[in-house]
């Protein structure tokens, strides 16, 4: 019975990405967490990263994208989903379980510290993988060089407290199955430019690097 349900769920994961490959839509989304963070603060980040994977990647990605809690059976729909904020996260042991299963069977989870949600991400993600750490990726990592050549990895798109920016991964049987951008802030570059008010040149680098992310995930 554990064997037939891991298969089934692992289906559910595997079906959006053969959808992709056969240039059929496909929806990512943005996870909604407990804990009081704020999970949707960025709301223009990830459409318009959609947008640019979809004019310049040529990718078919739903422009809507969805919203899911960790714990629910409807993240296994999205086989890559976005998460962010600058505050408290909180799994529980229901989501601990689902989201470990997700990542297992072939999901992808992006996170953006938004600043001030460091501290907490990590501590949760180690329930998620106790016997995993965070590790910095090499600049030679792929997902650094897919469309998009980044040779000293990730773009600064915001200071929050001088350091450089990290891209840190957690690698589960040589896979990697979440990419931490930290002290980067790409999810404040995605969003409209109104917003932040930042030069196009750095809006294009964080919107460049999150091309790189997607097409890492899709073709890994």
């Amino acid at each position: 019975m554990k064997n037939m349900l891991r298969l089934a769920l692992t289906a559910l994961v595997f079906i959006p990405v053969m959808v992709f490959a056969q240039a059929t839509t496909v929806k990512i989304a943005v996870m909604k967490y407990d804990g009081g963070g704020d999970w949707y603060s960025n709301p223009t980040s990830l459409p318009n990263l959609i947008a640019f994977c979809n004019d310049n990647l040529k990718t078919t990605i739903d422009p809507q994208p969805g919203v899911v809690e960790p714990g629910s059976v409807e993240i296994f729909n999205y086989p890559y989903v976005d998460m962010t904020g600058h505050g408290n996260v909180v799994f529980s042991d229901a989501d601990v379980a689902n989201l470990r299963t997700y990542l297992e069977s072939g999901g992808f989870l992006q996170i953006t510290d938004n600043y001030g949600i460091d501290q907490f991400i990590r501590r949760e993600m180690k329930k998620v993988f106790p016997e995993l750490d965070f590790i910095e990726l090499p600049f030679s990592h792929p997902i650094y060089s897919q469309k998009y050549r980044f040779p000293n990895g990730l773009p600064k798109i915001h200071e929050h407290e001088g350091k450089p920016a990290q891209g840190f991964g957690l690698i589960y049987k040589g896979r990697l199955v979440c990419f931490y951008n930290f002290e980067s802030d790409l999810g404040d570059g995605w969003e409209d430019r109104s917003v932040h008010n930042d030069p196009e040149e750095v809006r294009q680098k964080a919107l460049q690097m999150g091309a790189n992310i997607i097409s890492f995930v899709f073709n890994q």
